[in-house]
């Protein structure tokens, strides 16, 4: 048997495609599992324990509490690829590929705009009205700094002591995450791959248990 001078080389595997970046709100996270840690302690032990009709209105209960703490703590959050803006609600999932998104807008709520005119709330980017205020007195120094009025140079001295002086202008966190947002969407925006419709779909498997929980509830409680 004979072999052949040079073998025609494997196929490679594709290249890896970037992450989404995912930005989310660490104190709802945080918020959410304390609330639903406390809700499974009393319901659980209403529901062994209880006697008569208790164990049934514990679990109508928890089938109401459980997926409305979810819904608005834990679910939250926003994912942004290359291609397209995931928006997850309380009750609703969008996608917005960056070639429908008209604007980024942040005022007292964070919100993307469609081109078709329809706004959609970024939960997951809670607005700080305090943060964006000690942003402020943090660009405030900033600027006195570069300007040589804020005595020292290179050295920006904040509320809990010195710190390097930041490259460019200070932002509060969820603004900062609007400008890398709108970053992504100048960059995207008319890229072939990031046109298309905006789906929005709703989140059924917490609409549906909640939905039964507080019909479990009227029903007990027009039974007595």
């Amino acid at each position: 048997m004979t072999t052949p001078d040079h073998q025609s080389p494997a196929p490679q595997p594709p290249g890896p495609t970037s992450r989404d970046r995912i930005y989310r709100s660490p104190m709802g996270l945080v918020g959410g599992v304390l609330l639903l840690a406390l809700a499974a302690w009393l319901g659980i032990d209403a529901m062994v324990s209880g006697e008569g009709r208790t164990p049934w209105l514990a679990l109508g209960a928890l089938l109401v509490v459980v997926p409305l703490v979810v819904a608005f703590t834990v679910r939250p959050a926003v994912f942004a690829g290359e291609d397209r803006l995931r928006v997850r609600n309380p009750f609703r999932a969008i996608v917005l590929p960056w070639g429908e998104v008209a604007s980024l807008r942040s005022g007292y709520t964070n919100e993307v705009v469609a081109k078709s005119g329809t706004k959609y709330q970024l939960w997951a980017v809670p607005v700080s009205l305090r943060g964006r205020k000690r942003a402020a007195r943090k660009e405030a120094r900033r600027e006195a700094e570069q300007s040589g009025r804020g005595g020292g140079r290179g050295v920006v001295r904040g509320l809990g002591g010195g710190g390097a002086m930041p490259d460019g202008p200070v932002r509060a966190e969820s603004d900062q995450i609007i400008h890398d947002l709108r970053q992504i969407l100048e960059a995207r925006e008319k890229a072939a791959t990031a046109q298309g419709e905006v789906t929005v779909r709703w989140a059924y498997e917490l609409v549906a248990p909640a939905v039964a929980g507080a019909a479990l509830l009227v029903i007990l409680s027009a039974l007595g």
